[in-house]
């Protein structure tokens, strides 16, 4: 597991934003094997979202040979509410980037069978080839998606319980009407974000900082299900200097000096090229502090 901390949450939705593109583009997608990635909502990732419409507008980027799986969507919200999930994901995203609507998944929390959703859902991923990178964001309880904690770590797309911490925090999405918060929602599970290729995760805010520490200070912990990213081979977390405010010293100090070397490192990669054994050129890319 490798932390990045930047001073703001522009500052690390600039960072993810980069990192994806890079991701992408060093991926080479095609019609025939596009880049799948993994989507979140709320608030914490919308500067990576305001990041990436810049880059594609600026032609930078695109996202035409991209394939998107979203975490989660609230059970029995129809899809055109404002506060869907499907809603928000064309309103801050999708609908501002070159994406074919057909690359986009999402769960319908509406469906007559919801547990054949979620294993339809899950078969899609497989069908896709598997996540290649799953961008997450957390709750102020160090939930990842909606696994909430006591979730299996072994779990999969599924129906799940909010618990009501998080429906009193996502009551200001609802115009602070608890009442109107659902209280289920469909989920991919722990087990399916963590076979995904690689996992980026954007903490923010103070009010996530104890969550951060349990999650990368303690053992891994079905209470924190962040924590799970421990046994992940390829797992990033970015966050802002606030969302550190319950780690210890040495523990950012460690992080942020394992990021010095790690640059050094890739600037000195960058200027390497080995000559294969046929004549050929063949760049050292990849990166090496996972």
């Amino acid at each position: 597991m490798q932390l990045i901390i930047r001073d703001d949450p522009a500052a690390v939705g600039e960072y993810i934003g980069d990192y994806i593109a890079k991701r992408i583009t060093d991926f080479r997608p095609t019609p025939d094997k596009p880049f799948v990635l993994g989507l979140p909502t709320g608030s914490s990732p919308i500067p990576t979202y305001k990041h990436l419409i810049r880059l594609v507008k600026d032609g930078k980027l695109s996202f035409k040979n991209v394939v998107t799986f979203n975490m989660d969507e609230y059970v029995g919200l129809p899809r055109d509410h404002p506060e869907s999930y499907h809603t928000f994901m064309f309103r801050e995203f999708f609908s501002h980037v070159d994406i074919d609507p057909k690359h986009v998944n999402l769960l319908n929390g509406s469906a007559q069978d919801l547990v054949g959703e979620c294993n339809a859902y899950e078969e899609k991923i497989r069908a896709a080839g598997g996540i290649e990178l799953f961008l997450g964001g957390i709750g102020e309880d160090g939930h990842i998606a909606f696994n909430e904690p006591g979730s299996s770590l072994a779990s999969r797309t599924r129906i799940k319980t909010l618990a009501y911490d998080t429906i009193l925090a996502n009551a200001r999405f609802f115009a602070n009407d608890i009442a109107a918060v659902p209280r289920m929602a469909l989920t991919v599970g722990v087990k399916t974000v963590l076979e995904s290729r690689e996992v980026v995760v954007v903490v923010t805010g103070q009010r996530k900082a104890l969550a951060l520490s349990m999650a990368i200070e303690h053992g891994v912990n079905h209470l924190w299900t962040l924590s799970a990213l421990q046994t992940h081979p390829w797992a990033l977390i970015v966050v802002d200097e606030d969302a550190t405010a319950e780690l210890r010293v040495k523990t950012v100090k460690y992080f942020k000096s394992i990021e010095r070397v790690h640059e050094e490192v890739e600037a000195a990669r960058a200027e390497v090229a080995v000559i294969g054994g046929d004549g050929d050129e063949q760049q050292i890319g990849g990166t090496v502090w996972h």
